[in-house]
């Protein structure tokens, strides 16, 4: 029995090759067949319906399961590059809500990294080998059907998946190495948007002719990628691989972060009314179900944490007891207290901890958070969202339904010139599900005097519901140059190492941030194009003061 598919990628002088490893696995042998990618003609590759969809797999498996090259000697798979572990870990450290306590983050939480840095460059290879593999495998699947290997719908929905990846990957790009949208309307120096496969010298010389493309076309990009996405994906791809595969829901979502990205608030309104019934009980917050895929909040505020495939888990990288980025990488294992088995590598901020408007009577604070040892010895405040300290097995969570309805309320708020009950019931929708008494806890529409007010508990909402999941660099970018909601660029932060319980109480006064914050004009807001690449691709403008 085939179990799963392994596609293991490298960069040669700064341009992808690739190879692929078929997993075949009998109860718990696995036999590893190592192939260059490259002399796997179609014929072979997507010869039958089981291999083109062993190949579909590969590209989800690269989304896991990257390398991660320490440039200076041997690399070592599985540290959750591009999407598992490493890149939660790599955005909650560019941000202030958590806490990089010993050396293991330093360079990024501090923003001292270069052109050979390892986890920037990691990041820029590993997501390009996604993409990379995307575009073999749509070629693929576009050849079998040719052959009547697959048939047009699943020939389509395969390459559906695969350009849902492709725009995903595209836009973590994006928010690292090019500057938000709101920056000039897309103006500035975007990624390259690869969209065919390099597999052989004529392809690889043509990468090379390819500069980086502006922000907004690589938005216009991602945006016809997930159209084709959502025109050919199932609303439900079945049970125990929906949240692991993209589904229709999937690609609305992401849809949505894009063009809030892109402050295009319509657009989001438009897309998220796919996703959200017209009529919302906030008090009744498991009641609001999505028209397409049936996905919902969980009952409890630990529900999609404590189940992998939870209703609320519309996207997801998925890990296994044989398939983890190690205690090197998994989630479990960096958040985690050494008083439950993890590293206490990293730990909330009292930056967030201590907001007023995080109430003390919040689930949230008692079911997903706990005081605990650091790796250095000394008590700080945890995470609990990631708990399998043994195996590693937590998914990577990337679509949750909550961030839906926040995106959604996001958009309604900026989107009307007064505050709207619409709005106000989206946000409650979530903040009532961790609330004790959330009918006297709730907000009414009293509680906004304008629509930037509303916005603003939004924000913070936000950050409180999706604290240490690795989105907040995204809305650290994304705010940078708003005009009302600026984080100005890099907020200021608590000292590596910044430890003690006394110091995280909710509505305490913050302590003393002793990192400085950094200007958004500041060449470090942006991470550096590699240098390997630049090495093969001298056409690829490198980002300034680099």
């Amino acid at each position: 029995m085939i179990n799963s598919f392994k596609m293991r990628y490298t960069y040669k002088n700064g341009l992808l090759m690739a190879c692929v490893a078929i997993l075949v696995a009998t109860g718990c042998e696995k036999k590893l067949d190592l192939v260059p990618f490259n002399s796997l003609v179609n014929e072979s590759a997507f010869s039958t319906p089981e291999r083109a969809l062993l190949q579909l797999i590969g590209v989800y498996d690269a989304a896991q399961s990257g390398v991660y090259d320490p440039l200076n000697g041997a690399a070592t798979a599985d540290r959750g590059y591009p999407y598992g572990a490493a890149a939660i870990q790599q955005q909650d450290m560019r941000g202030e809500d958590c806490i990089n306590i010993q050396t293991f983050f330093q360079l990024t939480y501090l923003s001292q990294y270069n052109t050979t840095t390892p986890n920037n460059v990691n990041i820029w290879n590993n997501l390009y080998a996604v993409i990379n593999k995307a575009n073999i495998a749509i070629a693929g699947f576009r050849s079998a059907q040719t052959k009547a290997v697959l048939s047009p719908a699943i020939a389509a929905q395969y390459e559906g998946e695969c350009r849902f990846l492709r725009a995903m990957s595209h836009h973590e790009l994006l928010i690292h190495f090019a500057r938000p949208f709101a920056d000039g309307a897309g103006s500035k120096l975007g990624v390259p948007y690869r969209d065919f496969p390099i597999e052989d010298a004529a392809s690889i010389d043509r990468a090379k002719t390819i500069p980086r493309d502006s922000v907004v076309t690589g938005y216009r990009k991602m945006l016809a990628d997930l159209d084709y996405a959502e025109t050919n994906l199932p609303a439900n791809g079945g049970v125990g691989v929906n949240t692991i595969r993209a589904t229709k829901a999937a690609a609305i979502a992401l849809k949505m972060r894009i063009k809030q990205h892109m402050n295009d608030w319509a657009g989001v309104v438009t897309e998220g009314n796919k996703l959200i019934p017209a009529v919302i009980n906030p008090q009744a917050w498991n009641t609001v179900i999505s028209p397409i895929g049936a996905w919902k909040l969980t009952d409890s505020v630990d529900g999609p944490f404590t189940n992998n495939l939870s209703a609320e888990s519309i996207f997801s990288i998925r890990n296994d007891a044989n398939d983890n980025p190690g205690t090197n990488g998994a989630l479990s294992r960096m958040y985690g207290t050494t008083s439950l088995g993890g590293r206490g590598l990293i730990s909330l901020s009292p930056i967030i901890f201590n907001r007023a408007e995080w109430l003390c009577s919040d689930r949230r604070r008692r079911l997903l958070t706990v005081d605990g040892a650091t790796a250095i010895g000394s008590s700080s405040r945890f995470s609990t969202k990631y708990r399998d300290y043994g195996t590693y097995s937590d998914y990577a969570p990337y679509i949750r339904y909550a961030e839906v309805l926040l995106n959604q309320a996001e958009a309604e708020a900026r989107n009307n010139p007064a505050v709207t009950q619409r709005a106000v019931d989206l946000l409650n929708t979530v903040r009532n599900r961790g609330l004790l008494n959330p009918i006297t806890e709730t907000y009414t529409l009293a509680s906004f005097a304008t629509p930037n007010a509303l916005i603003a508990a939004i924000l913070i909402e936000r950050r409180i519901e999706f604290l240490a999941e690795g989105k907040r660099w995204s809305d650290i970018h994304r705010l940078a140059v708003d005009p009302n909601f600026s984080t100005s660029g890099i907020p200021a932060k608590m000292a590596s190492g910044f430890v003690g319980s006394a110091n995280f109480v909710c509505g305490a006064a913050v302590p003393a941030a002793s990192v400085a914050p950094i200007s958004y004009s500041d060449y470090r807001f942006l991470w550096p194009i590699p240098q390997q690449e630049r090495n093969t691709n001298p056409i690829i403008e490198q980002n300034p003061n680099y």
